[in-house]
């Protein structure tokens, strides 16, 4: 495929280089090149595309601030791989009082097939009859419960879900190890609330305590809605930690 300049005086003008950065990440994205795997060269990619190496080394270079891709020296470029480590900095913020990084483990947890609610439908973009998996689970930190989630993924897109169990403690590197998809960014909304009778149960405090809420929808590499996760946090001695800029 060619991809061939648009005239910066045209409506819905997009850079060279943002149209090339857009057809490696839909390539990544449909599987063409695996997590972990090499691209092709920068003189290939541009033969390829018929643009100029500089236009794609661009491209490649905005991939690589984004961390979807890895460039090596010496070696190319490879599409980024999730590791547990890569996956705790970017998407789990916990962080115990003295500041060390947290992952609370998963000990408890179920998996069931259901018809999707009308908010799951809005947030991951489902058909009203749509089916979802819903996981539910409790994670530990200290020997104590510390983390109530509940997880709604689509049941088309990760199909069998409920045949992988158990679960691994990070789902994201399953996600990508197992179907292929990618979770790029995520968008969140956090709140103070107190626990309802479930979450309560679960944490092992009273009815109305308070707790953290943190929903998240995250997104593949094409901002697709992959996961819905709702959280309840216990921060009697965890923060939630945001770093800007």
């Amino acid at each position: 495929m060619t991809i061939t300049e648009q005239s910066p005086d045209r409506p819905g003008f997009t850079p060279l280089y943002q149209q090339v950065r857009d057809l490696l990440l839909s390539r990544i994205s449909t599987g063409a090149w695996r997590p972990a795997e090499a691209l092709p060269s920068e003189h290939a990619l541009a033969a390829a595309l018929g643009v100029s190496q500089g236009t794609v080394r661009k491209a490649l270079d905005s991939l690589a601030a984004e961390k979807l891709v890895e460039r090596r020296q010496g070696k190319g470029t490879f599409v980024t791989l999730h590791t547990q480590e890569s996956t705790q900095f970017r998407f789990f913020k916990l962080t115990f009082d003295s500041g060390e990084r947290a992952l609370p483990l998963c000990k408890e947890s179920t998996i069931t097939r259901r018809p999707a609610k009308d908010d799951e439908q809005k947030f991951l973009g489902l058909l009203s009859l749509a089916e979802v998996f819903a996981i539910t689970r409790n994670r530990f930190a200290e020997d104590r419960p510390v983390l109530r989630e509940t997880i709604i993924v689509s049941a088309e897109l990760l199909q069998k879900l409920d045949t992988h169990q158990p679960l691994p403690n990070t789902l994201y590197m399953f996600y990508q190890a197992e179907y292929g998809i990618s979770i790029a960014s995520a968008s969140e909304r956090i709140k103070a609330v107190g626990a309802d009778k479930d979450v309560a149960h679960a944490l092992s405090v009273e009815v109305g305590a308070p707790v953290l809420l943190v929903e998240r929808v995250a997104f593949d590499l094409t901002r697709r809605p992959i996961e819905l996760r709702k959280s309840f946090y216990l921060t009697d001695s965890l923060h939630y930690t945001v770093n800007l800029g």
